[in-house]
């Protein structure tokens, strides 16, 4: 097991200076090089550490570095490393996507993906442009009003689009966003796709409305709400929710992924019902979270409904479940004739039988 922890370690390389990370630049040009930012004091990225030694494991022809963000400020300005962790990857010398964040699922489809995509020209030859154009253009379609920005309306990561979530939610504008920190390609491309060379960008109908100082001016003016769409009242959105699916479950995590126990549970009955469901993360939401308290009058989570309406809770659905069975049980047991029943049939028919 030492044997083991030392080799994966010994995978993960770590630079201290600019000129070292320079000269792993040009070593290891010919294979995938994957570059960790991160800082001693961030919990997060000692998980993310562990993480990289795993996939060191898996990946023997990928390299692993770890680069102290502070401790080499010159490289992280120029790659513009504004938090931790973050993760660049490289081909040829070239940096062709960044991860920001800890996402260990993430991190590991973008190794897989680069790692099995062989060698990289640093012209995008892999991605023709008019495959990105045309993804770009799913993506400002991809909801009526779209903003591209850093970080999510939840956890903004630059001032701008901070502001510009806030400008939206006060004027109850619906809008979807994409964050440009998951996609180099994306964050690279839509500058060029929409000439306009910084975030956040807002589209309606897929057309640019412009960044922060275009979308405060419209606000001055009172045009804002003319042009982009306004987002249902609460109530409206959680009767369309509860809606959804003919069994929805709103919970803490997802399918794949339960982020409590009692969610995991009910995600545990469910599956073993063989029963069609769809689920829905309350912890991306938090007016959703809080709203659906008081709209079903049900303080705790998981909560359960079917056509819309409320079944209940964990609780709830294990007493359902413990009845159903007991009913089940009754049922059989009413379909068996006692051997008493069985020995009076058998004594009548005898008794018809003629002697031979």
């Amino acid at each position: 097991m030492a044997a083991g922890a030392a080799e994966a370690a010994a995978a993960v390389v770590e630079v201290g200076s600019a000129g070292q990370f320079e000269e792993l630049l040009r070593l290891r040009a010919k294979s995938l090089l994957v570059v960790h930012f991160w800082a001693p004091w961030a919990p997060q990225c000692a998980q993310m550490n562990d993480v990289m030694a795993e996939l060191a494991k898996e990946h023997q022809q990928v390299s692993f570095v770890k680069l102290e963000a502070e401790a080499v400020p010159e490289v992280s300005e120029k790659y513009e490393i504004s938090s931790v962790p973050t993760f660049l990857f490289f081909k040829n010398s070239q940096k062709i996507d960044r991860l920001d964040g800890a996402h260990a699922p993430e991190l590991t489809k973008k190794v897989q993906r680069h790692a099995s995509s062989g060698s990289f020209s640093p012209s995008g030859s892999e991605h023709p442009k008019e495959d990105l154009s045309l993804r770009l253009k799913k993506l400002t379609h991809a909801a009526p009003c779209m903003l591209f920005m850093k970080g999510t309306p939840q956890e903004p990561r630059c001032g701008f689009s901070k502001q510009m979530v806030e400008i939206l939610n006060k004027h109850n504008i619906q809008f979807s966003s994409f964050d440009i920190f998951s996609d180099e390609e994306v964050r690279q491309g839509l500058k060029t796709y929409s000439s306009w060379p910084t975030y956040p960008q807002l589209y309606v109908s897929g057309e640019l409305i412009g960044g922060l100082d275009i979308i405060k001016e419209l606000e001055a003016s009172k045009e804002l709400d003319t042009i982009c769409p306004k987002a249902p009242k609460l109530e409206e959105r959680l009767k369309v929710l509860t809606n959804k699916a003919s069994v929805m479950l709103f919970m803490k995590g997802n399918k794949q992924e339960a982020k409590c126990g009692f969610s995991r549970q009910i995600l545990e009955i469910l599956n073993s019902t063989g029963i069609e469901y769809e689920t829905f993360d309350i912890l991306e939401d938090e007016e959703v979270r809080q709203g659906l308290k008081a709209y079903s009058n049900w303080p705790t989570y998981p909560q359960l409904y079917v056509k819309g309406e409320l079944v209940g809770g964990l609780d709830i659905v294990k007493m359902n479940l413990k009845r159903k069975k007991e009913k089940e049980k009754q049922w059989r047991h009413q379909q068996l004739p006692s051997l008493r029943d069985v020995i009076a049939q058998l004594r009548g028919h005898l008794t018809h039988l003629s002697p031979c």
